[in-house]
């Protein structure tokens, strides 16, 4: 196991709490931390033990802590580590990471401890992604997405694809070997119908990665609708505080508002925006033009109608228009101020609420939630694609293998099906890290926090 120089990092968030961890990594790191550590001679300890002790700089008491021993190749990062627990706060944790530092250890770079990990081989690539994932998840379900990844789900199905692969260009290599002998080591049709097989696989992967990207990035959610609709009003009943402003006048939001909100484990970012209206107020009117620029990323649309007041063909041009515009994002008609109007035509609706009175704001939920997973399954039991690298390198791969399933047909000869293969293994491996360059490496563990 490679050890490399010790770095040192806080590993807990800054801030007043009742511990902080700091964590020292990598080729001394254990006599690194016995030097500064009055208790048990960290050296001579076995692994997997916690001491209690002091932290002393220049012969003065930094903090009393804890001192956890992990041997190599047995840690987190599989080189020698120690974690020292000291008293939370931003003031304490910084002097025995400082002391730290002085002993000889350098500062981590944000995911250096689980790019040695990666390095070190105790992960694969795409569970190292999802640490991050988990660390930065914002609901239920984008965690159990995480777990599913960091397990190795994900690293399982890429190398049965790659091991389906690596014995068809076995098959078709061996057969060059012995091309003089006219001798066919793999019949056309099998290889056919072992990459046909494959594809069907990955093609599967690929489907689940719309699904993946609302559950660990959130639904994008606008509500919008003409000036005194009910939009900060619903937006605040959801969230349960007063997250926009609301006023009986007429335009008074004139910018987008986001808030997180979490329903049935998964997340929703509602935007609230400004009224849909011409007007001549430059202000309002950069607020108009920002409610537009919010609409063209949604995920789903809640057109809000005021159906105390008669609706006119302005609003039905409005729905048309939203309509014709977003045609492949979800939608919903929502009649708002249902306890101020007379009746509310649910021909016209897919359902009538009141944001004030919160009278069927629970139904609202549950339509939402439907409406932007039609036809997707949710279960996070089974793998879903999250991010846009692994679903481009899936993409890849299929398109390498429909291209030597093409050279197949077209009667090409086994050296030019064998680059296709190649290239389609080349792409699998840079998901689990058997290929990478320091430039993926470099963009992928920038994401992390110091200290993980």
């Amino acid at each position: 196991m490679h050890q490399r120089p010790a770095i040192a990092a806080i590993a807990t968030p800054v801030g007043e709490g009742g511990i902080a961890v700091i964590r020292i990594s990598g080729a001394d790191a254990i006599r690194i931390a016995g030097s500064i550590f009055h208790g048990a001679k960290l050296t001579d300890v076995a692994s997997h033990t916690v001491h209690f002790g002091k932290v002393v700089r220049d012969g003065h008491i930094v903090d009393e802590v804890l001192a956890t021993v992990f041997r190599s190749p047995r840690s987190y990062t599989g080189e020698d580590t120690v974690e020292i627990s000291c008293h939370g706060g931003v003031l304490v944790s910084q002097m025995v990471l400082e002391t730290i530092l002085a002993a000889g250890a350098r500062s981590a770079e944000p995911g250096e401890f689980t790019q040695r990990a990666f390095l070190n081989g105790k992960l694969e690539l795409s569970q190292a992604e999802a640490v991050a994932d988990l660390i930065h998840a914002k609901s239920r379900k984008a965690v159990e997405a995480a777990q599913q990844q960091l397990e190795g789900a994900l690293g399982a199905h890429i190398r049965a694809f790659r091991q389906g692969i690596i014995d068809m260009v076995a098959m078709v290599e061996l057969e060059l070997d012995f091309i003089e002998e006219d001798v066919e080591f793999a019949s056309r049709e099998q290889l056919l119908a072992l990459i046909a097989a494959l594809n069907t696989e990955i093609s599967k992967l690929l489907e689940t990665y719309e699904t993946g990207r609302l559950v660990k990035h959130g639904v994008r959610t606008v509500f919008a609708g003409k000036p005194n609709a009910g939009k900060s009003t619903l937006l605040n009943a959801l969230m349960g505080k007063d997250r926009a402003i609301v006023s009986d006048i007429a335009g008074t939001t004139r910018d987008v508002i986001d808030a997180d909100w979490s329903y049935d484990g998964m997340l929703f970012v509602l935007t609230d925006t400004a009224g849909l209206r011409d007007t001549a107020d430059l202000v309002e009117a950069e607020g108009v033009r920002r409610s537009h620029s919010a609409m063209k990323d949604a995920d789903l649309i809640v057109l809000l109608h005021d159906v105390s007041t008669e609706l006119s063909e302005n609003d039905e041009s409005l729905w048309m228009r939203l309509r014709d515009t977003h045609p492949h994002t979800s939608m919903l008609r929502v009649g708002n101020k249902a306890d101020l109007a007379a009746g509310c035509d649910l021909s016209r609706f897919d359902l009538c609420i009141s944001a004030t009175s919160g009278a069927q704001l629970d139904v609202l939920k549950k339509t939402m939630r439907d409406a932007v997973l039609k036809n997707k399954d949710i279960d996070t039991s089974g793998l879903l694609i999250t991010t846009s690298r692994h679903r481009d390198a899936l993409a890849k791969t299929r398109q390498h293998l429909f291209d030597a399933e093409a050279a197949i047909h077209a009667g090409q000869t086994g050296d030019f099906v064998a680059i296709d293969l190649r290239a389609a293994l080349q792409e699998l491996g840079s998901l689990t890290g058997q290929i990478t360059t320091e430039d993926l490496l470099d963009s992928i563990f920038s994401r992390f926090c110091i200290g993980k």
